[in-house]
């Protein structure tokens, strides 16, 4: 296992910068996901980091070595693809075998390795079945087995869990993650879903448009986001313009005042998110405003409903679905009150 820092790497194609300036420390035996949305530059950032690109400028380290111009083959990285690449005329453990003949491993140890590789997904049952004799879910895990077979420093995984269907993608994603902590490997993890970055992160960074935009662990970035794109980008959040009056309080565009906790004066946008708005047939609270309920949809656990207020503002809520049953109804054309507090305002500058 090794810790890994990019410092200031830089990818250009042609006039096009894919990856500008990033730096990131990620600590031995740490899983750190690049989340945002696609053409962000995350999956080139990850290619960089394995060596199958070369960066434009900066450095690269792995284990505290300068592994920059080093070429794949020599860098200790395994790799695991969003669409497997596991080759067709092979059996399982002729896949999960392949990379360590790459790496020269010899006989005796490959064949150890291969076991303890397909035990550690579960597959050993399969080792003689080819790939199109498995299920998707099956294929990603011999994936993984492969990465792991060659006993890697950094283990890489660029979106892959994105062809298997929403149930396999929840179980797979445990799997990884039970692996990646028992085995202690330090993890680059690329995906564009955010409950999924939530879920299996020690930490996050949020890209757009090629550069970094905020690095902490889940928790951090979705209650104290640093910009709008994060706040909208990692989960759903409500947005009102306007200006601080005072520290606690915010004033918006469409003229009614918001009660909030130290207000910067630089302030120009508050945020909401969904599951804090409690729907009311009375006002309570810090922020009680007015509306009438102009849809809900029902999704099982939760209930997801927009309020059209009096200022003509649409508000999301996200109603728990063991609250929905004691609260305020919540048909279409109900009067309600969208109740938040203070402390769960979030301010913007921008």
């Amino acid at each position: 296992m090794a810790k890994v820092s990019l410092e200031r790497i830089r990818k250009q194609f042609g006039s096009s910068v894919a990856v500008s300036d990033f730096s990131l420390d990620i600590a031995d035996g740490e899983l750190v996901t690049l989340l945002g949305p696609s053409g962000c530059g995350k999956t080139t950032t990850l290619r960089m980091i394995a060596g199958f690109i070369d960066p434009t400028a900066g450095t690269i380290f792995i284990g505290g070595k300068d592994v920059t111009r080093v070429p794949v083959h020599k860098r200790n990285t395994g790799m695991v693809f969003q669409r497997y690449a596991l080759f067709p005329h092979m059996t399982v453990a002729e896949n999960v075998a392949f990379g360590m003949e790459m790496h020269k491993v010899p006989a005796a140890e490959r064949e150890v390795r291969i076991r303890t590789a397909l035990d550690m997904v579960r597959m050993t049952q399969l080792r003689d079945r080819y790939p199109r004799q498995l299920s998707g879910g099956q294929q990603q895990r011999i994936a993984v087995a492969r990465a792991l077979a060659i006993e890697p420093e950094v283990f890489l995984l660029d979106e892959p869990l994105s062809n298997l269907d929403a149930k396999l993608r929840l179980e797979v994603r445990e799997e990884i993650r039970i692996l990646q902590r028992r085995l202690g490997l330090t993890t680059i993890f690329v995906t564009h879903d955010q409950e999924e970055a939530l879920a299996i992160s020690d930490r996050m960074a949020i890209m757009h448009d090629g550069k970094v935009q905020q690095v902490g662990t889940p928790e951090s970035l979705y209650e104290r986001p640093a910009n709008l794109f994060v706040a909208d980008f990692l989960g759903k959040m409500n947005f009102f313009p306007g200006r601080v009056e005072s520290a606690n309080r915010f004033v918006t565009d469409k003229g009614f005042a918001l009660a909030v906790d130290g207000a910067s004066s630089t302030a120009r946008r508050v945020g909401v998110r969904p599951e804090r708005v409690v729907l009311r047939a009375q006002p309570t609270g810090s922020n009680a405003l007015a509306g009438v309920v102009e849809s809900a949809v029902y999704l099982g656990f939760q209930i997801d409903a927009r309020v059209r207020l009096e200022t003509g503002d649409l508000l999301s809520c996200q109603v728990p679905n063991s609250a929905a049953v004691d609260a305020t109804p919540l048909a279409v054309g109900s009067h309600v009150y969208a109740c938040f507090r203070a402390g769960d305002c979030v301010m913007f500058s921008e």
